[in-house]
């Protein structure tokens, strides 16, 4: 005799897992990743941004590479290594241009302002994916401005807006531009592709586009310098396997207003690891750019982010 469900069984089996698991992953992903964020400031400065990137790109993919072949993949499909080269060429120079703002603006402040990147991003969903743009994208974009502009405002205020810190600031735009380019890919890649193939050919066309200049700019690292930088690769795959394990468990709608507590972890890991003090502005501007994030992403689904 089968035993019929009861409704409170029924209840049971339809309740939707928790999502404190993933919750508590995508908190320690991005300590992870903003702990990266600081180890390879430290690699940019004595490698300078070009070496850092290039080597974190090829450490990376040897990590992750032997993972994606484990499963015995088959080869991707043109259409999607299309994808995959577009965005490996466009993150090639997301994180060059990050780690040289890096060399130039302290730690807190450019991660303030790439924060900047969701909103840019729905303007470029309307243009590459034909998306609406919605009303609240026109105020989260203003409150953003504002954001970035507070931030700057208080470096020319403190008497810190010199040569270096206008070209670090040109080069955190460039980044949290190509960012954004960088996440309507991941839309499309997330329909395509598994996380451990995306992180492959991302690392892997990332560092075949770094090569492109290896004949001008590359450099042979020392001990000290290529340690941080393994650190930097082992952090970037541990952080980025980690978030695609929250985003395939959660919505996330759930999981990502926790990405803008990048800040806090940003601020504390750039005083414990780089003396670096966080101003008033830096943390006005921020809030403002976060306050902005949310209103302009409110009600959105966004897909799963790989890296």
């Amino acid at each position: 005799m089968t035993r019929r469900p009861t409704p409170d069984m029924r209840s049971r089996v339809n309740k939707p897992p928790s999502p404190i698991g993933p919750i508590l992953a995508t908190a320690g992903g991005i300590a992870i990743l903003s702990a990266m964020d600081a180890v390879m400031k430290t690699a940019s400065l004595a490698l300078g941004a070009y070496m850092a990137a290039l080597l974190r790109a090829a450490i990376a993919f040897a990590i992750v590479a032997p993972l994606w072949l484990a499963g015995r993949p088959a080869w991707p499909a043109h259409t999607v290594m299309k994808i995959h080269a577009i965005r490996g060429v466009v993150g090639a120079g997301m994180a060059l241009t990050f780690f040289y703002a890096l060399t130039k603006l302290p730690l807190a402040e450019t991660i303030a302002i790439s924060f900047v990147a969701p909103i840019v991003s729905l303007y470029l969903a309307a243009i590459l994916l034909g998306e609406t743009v919605r009303p609240r994208a026109v105020w989260g974009a203003v409150l953003g401005l504002a954001g970035v502009l507070v931030i700057v405002g208080g470096k020319f205020g403190r008497g810190n807006l010199n040569e270096d810190t206008l070209f670090g600031l040109a080069a955190i735009v460039t980044s949290a531009l190509l960012y954004a380019w960088n996440l309507v890919l991941q839309r499309q890649q997330a329909l395509v592709a598994k996380p451990t193939e995306v992180a492959t050919f991302y690392m892997g066309i990332a560092g075949l586009t770094y090569c492109l200049a290896a004949p001008f700019l590359f450099e042979f690292p020392d001990v000290a310098g290529l340690r941080n930088v393994a650190i930097g690769a082992a952090l970037t795959v541990a952080g980025a396997l980690t978030m695609a394990w929250a985003y395939a468990r959660a919505e996330a709608q759930v999981l990502v207003p926790l990405e803008y507590s990048g800040f806090v972890w940003a601020s504390l890991f750039g005083w414990l690891l780089l003396g670096e003090a966080v101003t008033w502005t830096a943390a006005a501007g921020a809030a403002l750019i976060v306050f902005g994030c949310w209103i302009a992403t409110t009600g959105r689904h966004t897909e799963q982010s790989a890296l």
